[in-house]
């Protein structure tokens, strides 16, 4: 497998570059997904506002809705690519899994209202998905919809919402139908988060952020026309919304080269046994053996690239490209500790702290990508099943 830019795309890549150097409101402090400080937000607003603008962002829409009309799939690889190298805000929210709900199930109402709201950042979403006893077997969710005139009536607790606590809509999912099986009594409904009843309280993490929120939905009434497709069939547009936006996975890859780089840095700078890190065998075996791995889950999102633009993909190819970036991305976070010795307890704000703790952050936080997205046991699951055709496990 072969998977090489045109050098009219690489003159795509570098416009981009140039366009976030000039334009981007600064560097994300923080490695992962993460949510902005509340005075960081408006900059981000217009931040997103100015990539939908360029195009860079919602290009693959339709052209009514915005989209390029010779978009292809290697300029959202690119330009998620370069956002990564640089370090900079993307679409923060869940407005690109919003946005192709809406494309592939919406209302023309519904399209017209809410997606060019999209794009100008004045609607921040969410996503409501997970929730206490609902977070990788998604099917389980208890937050109940009841139908009372022509508005539904939502009851339920939602958790591990990202950006919650500044999201202006959220993409909801909640149980409509408790006679049929779990996955065919679900739907997708669009809720403004100012709707009384809406409770968004945000969760203090081990890195000491605020990036995820738990939700409390209590007669919280929402218009009936504001259902996404199909009462009942919220599975099926929140699997489709799922696997919409993919352009990021080659930003994977980048962001591993980037600490893999950071990483040699650091063990010039460190010691071992009273010598510099880097000059250690057992050291430099470590760099190694994580250096293979990182370019290996670099060949594997080129493959998965590959197949997406020839529209080939598997049910392996997205579970796997996530299991194997965020076991390699815990192995660097560990070893950049580790590298700092007893130093690697100082955290950010602590004037000992080498980068400001940004290693000690990133080591906190990189569990959390095992878990993010379907826990790394589930999705080998799902390649088990759905792309190897294993029987389950009936016991």
């Amino acid at each position: 497998m072969k998977f090489e830019f045109s050098p009219e795309l690489e003159a795509y890549r570098a416009e981009v570059r140039a366009f976030v150097a000039e334009h981007s409101p600064g560097i994300r402090p923080h490695t992962g997904v993460r949510a902005p400080e509340p005075d960081q937000v408006p900059a981000i607003r217009a931040w997103i506002a100015r990539l939908y603008a360029a195009g860079y962002l919602g290009q693959s829409w339709p052209v009514e809705h915005g989209g390029r009309p010779e978009a292809r799939p290697e300029h959202g690889f690119i330009v998620a690519e370069e956002l990564a190298r640089a370090r900079a805000w993307g679409e923060i929210g869940a407005g690109a899994l919003a946005s192709g709900a809406l494309l592939a199930f919406g209302t023309p109402e519904q399209k017209a209202r809410f997606l060019p709201r999209i794009r100008s950042g004045a609607d921040l979403w969410c996503q409501m998905f997970s929730e206490p006893e609902a977070g990788s077997d998604l099917a389980a969710l208890r937050t109940k919809a009841r139908l009372e005139g022509d508005h539904y009536v939502v009851d339920g607790q939602k958790v591990w919402t990202t950006n919650g606590h500044h999201a202006d809509m959220g993409y909801l999912l909640a149980r409509t139908n408790q006679d049929t099986a779990k996955q065919a009594g679900i739907t997708a409904f669009v809720v403004d988060m100012r709707t009384p009843g809406i409770d968004v309280r945000p969760l203090r993490e081990i890195t000491g952020t605020n990036d995820f929120n738990e939700v409390f939905l209590e007669n919280v009434r929402i218009p009936a026309d504001q259902v996404i497709g199909k009462v009942d069939d919220g599975w099926r547009v929140a699997n489709v919304s799922l696997g919409h936006e993919r352009s990021g996975v080659g930003a994977r890859a980048v962001e591993l080269y980037a600490q893999l780089d950071d990483l040699v840095e650091l063990a010039r700078r460190t010691t071992v046994r009273g010598r510099p890190a880097l000059e250690d065998a057992a050291t430099r075996q470590r760099l190694g053996r994580l250096a293979t791995r990182v370019h290996v889950t670099d060949m594997m999102s080129k493959a998965v690239k590959s197949r997406i633009v020839g529209g080939t993909e598997d049910a392996a190819d997205a579970p796997l490209a996530k299991v194997f970036y965020s076991e390699v991305n815990l192995a660097a976070a560990e070893l950049g500790v580790e590298l700092q010795g007893v130093d690697g307890l100082a955290v950010e704000g602590d004037p000992h702290a080498y980068a400001d703790g940004w290693w000690q952050d990133a080591f906190l936080y990189s569990r959390a990508y095992t878990i993010a997205g379907g826990a790394n046991e589930v999705l080998k699951t799902v390649v088990a099943e759905r792309a190897l055709g294993l029987p389950r496990d009936k016991r």
